[in-house]
């Protein structure tokens, strides 16, 4: 099992990099895991529709050439399904016993995902109705994907 996740933009803070590490290390034990940051674009005040658009445009290229073409991609979409804990893990446990080996996550930037790549979505996530910064994100997703393994092997942690 391959766990890819994307992100729009550089994990700078040292507190969040260090939550990551911490998370990539645990997941270890269980998949192969690769974190790639692809570059934001700059935004600036009073950005016109057209203007996000754009930038949301340029970056979804760069996410694009980065996803596999037989990798089962999952796009977080305040929009999309919310799962619970245990729901996860069923639903990464029922991938990996279909012979889908290769998972792909991808958290968008500030002005969200291009429809490019919720095109190439195959499974739209929302963890909340609510905004995160893309950082946080990043660790909560890894938690919970460190959770879902746990819990698939029937491990303790998940309570």
């Amino acid at each position: 099992m391959k766990i890819t996740i994307i992100t729009v933009g550089k994990l700078k803070e040292k507190y969040w990099k260090l939550a990551v590490d911490e998370y990539v290390k645990r997941l270890g034990a269980y998949s192969k895991i690769e974190l790639i940051e692809v570059a934001d674009e700059k935004d600036f005040d009073n950005m016109s529709e057209k203007d996000i658009e754009i930038a949301k445009e340029k970056e979804a290229q760069r996410i694009l050439a980065r996803v596999k073409d037989d990798s089962f991609v999952y796009t977080l979409e305040i929009l999309g399904k919310q799962l619970d804990s245990v729901e996860l893990s069923k639903n990464i446990e029922q991938k990996m016993n279909t012979g889908k080996s290769d998972l792909t996550f991808i958290i968008g930037g500030s002005n969200g995902l291009h429809q490019s790549v919720l095109t190439r979505s195959n499974f739209a996530l929302s963890f909340s109705k609510m905004t995160f910064p893309h950082q946080m994100m990043k660790v909560i997703l890894l938690e919970q994907v460190y959770r879902a393994f746990r819990i698939i092997r029937g491990e303790s942690y998940h309570k």
